[in-house]
């Protein structure tokens, strides 16, 4: 059971195709870092230098693979406000770059850094193969009043704590505002008034509604999740065991109302984050984005709202499917780990919890949009509640749609081969981009396809 576990993780990890997402490392669809020895604390990584230079050469020192495009700052201000422990930084690569390198590290039992960066749907995959470290006694106690519920449900499985928060994805709906002037839009606030909009635009020689990647598919898990349906449930305290439910109604709803937008040619089908994707945003080919908090700063690098669309974006709730229970959902989302093969597990742990967390490392983060910060001391100060963000035109952004998102965000429990689910997905709803297939039909052929997966892989399942 034990090498099926461990071959699930392993495929898992050979097909992911940037299909999941944070505000900064383009894992999910986003845009697209070696290590010393140190002291007491070890590291692996196989490097025998830091990519940052260690100042004070008399401590021990905790290898870090991490990838945030401001990494380099975050790892000196670690260093220079600790007298007890040095990070020493790689850039192992972005994304599945590092998985890569990580999951030949794990398979081999050696080479993996002590603390890693992952997104929060990637650490049950390293959690069954008994790759990271439950570090709630490590500093946990100390630092979780910094973090809403739904952050720490995000880096657990079961009762334990894989990994400390830093960022994630509350998501909302990005508009044109010059779009939505024209033709005299009011901002939808449910489902069923996006797709009135769509036919509106529609019928007056207007442009897409928005646009159905496949190769998002976190999107329409998130989106499922919204409307109540709960694809999986795992408990690491029986690794053999878990329970998929990918053909309920709710999943089938929201299968079935996107692939009518398709049909009805409201929506486009371009994959997403592609050149070709871009310029139809630049040139308001589409009037919404149904995106996340680190949207704004993956657009704007990548050209968007800084020529003649400059000042033409806002930002609204997410549409709801009941608006009597409305549900905060959630894109993407990084997180410090402490791996099985760090020398010194609390120091690695002091180092996952700090690293990211002071002041000034948060405040360069959300001020040039790197992250969207899970930290409540950030979340509740006036400073980020206030901001006036530029790229929506001084919408007050944070205070009216990402922090109350974030804050009533409940959390999701993800699967230990979400890889292989995402692959899936997308295949699933390329059909559907294809006129292939319904929603109701390509919700079960995906639940027969991973379940017929995990009984190969050696889980029992419970359907």
């Amino acid at each position: 059971m034990k090498n099926s576990l461990i071959k699930t993780a392993v495929t898992g990890a050979a097909l992911a195709l940037m299909l999941t997402a944070c505000s900064s490392s383009g894992g999910g669809g986003t845009p697209n870092a070696s290590t010393s020895a140190g002291a007491a604390a070890g590291g692996g990584g196989g490097s025998s230098s830091c990519d940052n230079t260690i100042t004070k050469k008399d401590l021990p020192t905790v290898s870090v693979w991490g990838w945030y495009p401001n990494m380099a700052a975050v790892v000196d201000n670690f260093n220079q406000g600790h007298d007890d422990v040095q990070v020493c930084w790689t850039n192992a690569g972005q994304g599945n770059v590092e998985y890569d390198k990580f999951q030949t590290a794990v398979t081999a039992g050696t080479g993996a850094p002590d603390v890693v960066m992952l997104e929060a749907d990637r650490i049950a995959n390293y959690v069954v193969q008994k790759a990271l470290v439950d570090i709630k006694s490590y500093g946990y106690d100390a630092v979780k009043d910094n973090f809403s519920a739904g952050a720490w449900k995000d880096v657990s499985v079961g009762d334990s704590v894989y990994a400390a928060p830093v960022d994630g994805g509350p998501m909302g709906m990005i508009y044109r505002t010059d779009v939505f002037a024209k033709y005299g839009i009011s901002v939808p606030t449910t489902w069923d008034e996006y797709r009135a909009v769509g036919q509106k635009l529609k019928d007056a020689g207007g442009p897409l509604l928005g646009d159905l990647g496949a190769n998002v598919p976190a999107v329409m898990m998130a989106l499922e999740i919204q409307k109540g349906a709960t694809p999986f449930k795992y408990d690491p305290t029986k690794p053999a065991d878990i329970t998929i439910h990918m053909d309920d109604q709710a999943s089938k709803d929201v299968l079935g109302y996107w692939a009518g937008l398709v049909k009805d040619g409201l929506v486009g089908t371009q994959d997403q984050f592609t050149p070709e994707y871009i310029s139809g945003v630049v040139g308001g080919d589409y009037a919404t984005y149904i995106s996340a908090a680190w949207a704004p700063g993956y657009l704007s690098g990548a050209g968007v709202g800084k020529g003649a669309d400059a000042g033409k974006f806002a930002v609204a709730p997410l549409p709801q499917w009941d608006p009597s229970n409305p549900v905060s959902v959630n894109w993407g989302g990084s997180a410090f780990a402490v791996t099985t093969q760090a020398k010194n597990q609390a120091l690695a742990g002091e180092v996952a919890f700090g690293l990211y967390a002071d002041p000034a490392s948060l405040k360069d983060g959300w001020t040039n949009q790197i992250i969207f910060p899970l930290n409540q001391g950030v979340l509740t100060s006036d400073e980020f509640l206030n901001a006036k963000v530029a790229f929506f035109n001084g919408q007050q952004a944070n205070k009216e749609v990402y922090i109350p998102a974030e804050n009533a965000y409940k959390g999701f429990t993800y699967s230990p081969f979400g890889a292989f689910y995402y692959a899936s997905m997308t295949t699933q709803l390329g059909k559907i981009n294809n006129k292939e297939i319904g929603g109701a039909d390509a919700a079960t052929e995906l639940q027969k396809t991973v379940v017929a997966y995990a009984k190969e892989q050696g889980f029992t399942v419970t359907e």
